[in-house]
């Protein structure tokens, strides 16, 4: 049950918190970016540069998981992608991707495309925040105890 991260638009605390999940549950976890990214050394945490490109990231990324790996990404076309493929996937606000919401959200981030072209919404986002974090490690923590007990590894003591 590895952790794929779009590590091109991942906010830097939720790098940490990822990070420090991967080392204290053990799980191999993959960032995937088309930049030099910084992260602590760990052997169940990798970093995998691309090459510049449109869907580069993304397509490692669906080259690389499995069914039952967690995804965690901004991109709603990579969220669906990797759902019809079986994985977890939630983005870096700690909001699932679901077989049940994906459709709308692909919807909606289309038609905000549209809206954006026709300079009809100016705006992005609210700025990632400390709630945004929150939810984040809630939803993290959530997906590693269930996959946890599905899989159990023996931990070393510390």
């Amino acid at each position: 049950m590895p952790i794929w991260v779009d590590a091109d638009a991942c906010p830097v605390p939720v790098r940490e918190i990822i990070c420090r999940a991967a080392t204290r549950w053990q799980i191999q976890t993959t960032f995937i970016a088309n930049h030099v990214i910084t992260l602590p050394p760990s052997p169940y945490i990798r970093r995998r540069q691309v090459p510049q490109g449109f869907d580069v990231a993304d397509n490692e990324i669906m080259d690389q998981m499995s069914k039952g790996d967690l995804v965690i990404t901004q991109d709603i076309p990579l969220a669906a992608e990797a759902i019809e493929k079986g994985a977890d996937v939630f983005n870096p606000r700690g909001q699932a991707f679901t077989k049940e919401n994906i459709r709308q959200r692909l919807a909606m981030r289309n038609f905000m495309e549209e809206m954006r072209s026709a300079g009809q919404v100016t705006g992005g986002p609210a700025p990632f925040g400390q709630a945004d974090r929150k939810e984040f490690a809630n939803q993290l923590d959530r997906w590693l105890q269930r996959n946890a007990q599905k899989n159990p590894v023996e931990k070393e003591s510390t």
